[in-house]
């Protein structure tokens, strides 16, 4: 788990504040979120100057606001990457991952358009950035020393321990939330990824392809936010058993493309493909 002493992160963050800062991105995938997107956006602009929007094929008022909000004579940079139909989580994230790197950032940041991720978190990841002793920085809703005090549906909460307990076993992590969206990655790291799976089962590739390449990864406490319960993930996954299946699936598929943390270490000669 991440911490920072505040004598040490004060002196390392000293300079280069305004660098970090300025080369950073945070990204937002976003599907007919009319509801939270004005006031998500705002409150990332108040952390971030650098902003991207992959509007996943929305069909509600998202396509508007969006325009609205780009142009605001703000002086943060709005970006927009829009698909002309749903296309997926997972490939929201991939087409993040390629727009930070052809850009040149040297961070990202991803987090949900749904307010369970605080935008007040993001200076709290940039110091962890600052401190350089992690590639991935994973936030985390139930880190081990925290009582889970929020109502959780039960599905979810039982899916998430079972396959990050695997992925621990399987991939010698030491994480507690696998699939937190709200997390940092270097983008000099992100070459290493080829995100072919376009859904909400991509964790399960990411974190062996994390593994694979031997990346450094770290935990960042985040709050536990579900404010609206019954927000679902739609078709077949809306039932638990098909997608802790699906879930599964993927991880095993993806264990059996590559050797995962080889012996001398070497890192995968991968490349994360902007499909």
């Amino acid at each position: 788990m991440m911490q920072e002493s505040g004598d040490n992160t004060a002196n390392r963050m000293n300079g280069r504040r305004d660098s970090l800062r300025d080369r950073l991105l945070v990204a937002i995938p976003v599907f007919n979120e009319e509801k939270y997107l004005e006031r998500v956006i705002d409150d990332v602009r108040k952390f971030a100057d650098h902003l991207l929007v992959v509007d996943d094929g929305s069909t509600d008022a998202t396509p508007e606001l969006l325009k609205k909000l780009a142009g605001r004579s703000e002086p943060n940079e709005l970006h927009v990457i829009t698909h002309p139909e749903n296309r997926g989580y997972g490939k929201s994230l991939a087409d993040a991952f390629c727009f930070a790197r052809k850009r040149g950032y040297e961070w990202l940041i991803t987090m949900d358009c749904d307010e369970q991720h605080d935008a007040a978190c993001i200076p709290r990841f940039m110091q962890a950035a600052r401190l350089d002793e992690a590639d991935i920085i994973s936030g985390t809703r139930y880190p081990a020393n925290r009582e889970v005090d929020v109502e959780v549906p039960q599905d979810r909460r039982s899916i998430n321990r079972a396959l990050t307990e695997l992925i621990n076993a399987r991939l010698s992590f030491e994480i507690t939330d696998a699939f937190c969206g709200f997390k940092a990655y270097r983008v000099s790291t992100l070459f290493n990824f080829d995100i072919s799976v376009p859904g909400y089962a991509m964790p399960m590739q990411f974190w062996v392809q994390a593994a694979r390449a031997d990346l450094r990864v770290g935990e960042m406490p985040v709050p536990l936010i579900y404010d609206d319960p019954t927000r679902h993930f739609g078709g077949l996954l809306d039932d638990p058993a098909v997608r802790l299946s699906h879930y599964l699936d993927v991880f095993l598929q993806e264990l059996g493309a590559g050797e995962v943390r080889d012996g001398d270490g070497d890192k995968s000669d991968g490349w994360m493909s902007c499909r």
